[in-house]
């Protein structure tokens, strides 16, 4: 079969026409058709051996990607998490699979899963969003930055804020719900007298942060107080694009109600997965399919990976591959 093949960790993925079909294996396994995977960060980071899941990995080819959208042996058209799903053919759990709507096409439908995982998750479960809240978003210019503003309105965000580098795409921002944007371009000390700013007159509830390093540093900062009572931030980090580590002074954790969790692979529980997957997801694939969701894709085909591996993408526009 056709599949993207990982031979050492770091390299660029290489494609191949005859790669042997994966087989099930237990009576929870099934293998479906491939139509359509989306390249994540998750995808490359997992693939380069850099993602934390991945530390202890044994160091041999294999087939890469983590879901993807395929067709069963009855027809049925599933979204589903998996391993070497950049393939014609990959195995998954019986239990892991959704089924897409008939009116919602293979690479929105593939693109989508994920993103909601980084942004509704974290609403959801890690700030306990409630209607009416003020919701920052670090880093909303990015695909998945992009669909938290939406979901963020959906969920009944009373004020949402954005920050970002790339003027335009903040801009563009508020016509999918954003209300104020901070350009992170901008010195620190305009940063931090812009979100202080909007604290004091809306405090901000909930914190989604993309990007840790340099700007979660900034904003941590705007919300320390001054010795008075402060109102309660939740500040839920999942990503880490622009730095892993931050320094954060003690000082700031004693003067200011502040609340930091991390959502992402091993913090969720099952419970909550499930949700995602049997609840969640089907959301908003009928969001999307209404055109109540909007997703930017780019198309490319499975033999054309290796020269668009690392290729730079517009900002919130996902990168999804048919086959």
């Amino acid at each position: 079969m056709k599949a993207v093949i990982m031979h050492q960790k770091g390299e660029i993925p290489q494609y191949t026409a005859h790669f042997p079909d994966p087989v099930a294996q237990g009576e929870n396994e099934i293998v479906i058709s491939i139509q359509a995977a989306a390249i994540k960060h998750l995808d490359r980071s997992m693939a380069g051996g850099k993602h934390y899941t991945t530390k202890n990995d044994i160091a041999e080819a294999k087939v890469i990607g983590g879901d993807g959208v395929g067709i069963l042996p009855n027809g049925t058209r599933v979204f589903a998490l998996g391993n070497g799903m950049l393939a014609e053919k990959a195995v998954i759990e019986k239990d892991s699979m959704i089924e897409v709507p008939e009116d919602l096409d293979d690479a929105t439908a593939a693109a989508l899963p994920n993103a909601v995982a980084g942004s509704a998750m974290a609403l959801r479960f890690r700030a306990r969003m409630e209607k009416g809240e003020t919701v920052l978003i670090n880093g909303a210019t990015g695909f998945t930055g992009k669909i938290a503003v939406q979901i963020a309105r959906y969920y009944g965000a009373k004020k949402i804020i954005v920050t970002g580098r790339n003027e335009g795409t903040l801009q563009a921002l508020r016509a999918l719900g954003a209300d104020e944007v901070i350009s992170l371009k901008q010195d620190d000390e305009s940063v931090i007298a812009q979100i202080k700013h909007i604290h004091n007159h809306t405090p901000i509830d909930v914190v989604i942060d993309y990007l840790w390093g340099h700007s979660a540093e900034l904003i941590l900062s705007s919300l320390a107080g001054n010795g008075r009572f402060t109102p309660k931030t939740r500040f839920v980090s999942i990503g880490s694009v622009t730095g892993d580590k931050i320094q954060l002074s003690a000082e700031i954790l004693r003067s200011a109600d502040l609340e930091l969790s991390g959502s992402g692979l091993g913090s969720w529980t099952r419970a909550e997965l499930g949700e995602l997957l049997h609840s969640i997801v089907p959301e908003m694939f009928k969001l999307a399919a209404s055109g109540q969701l909007k997703v930017d894709i780019k198309i490319i085909r499975l033999e054309d990976i290796e020269k668009l591996w690392d290729m730079e993408m517009p900002d919130g526009v996902r990168l999804v591959v048919t086959l």
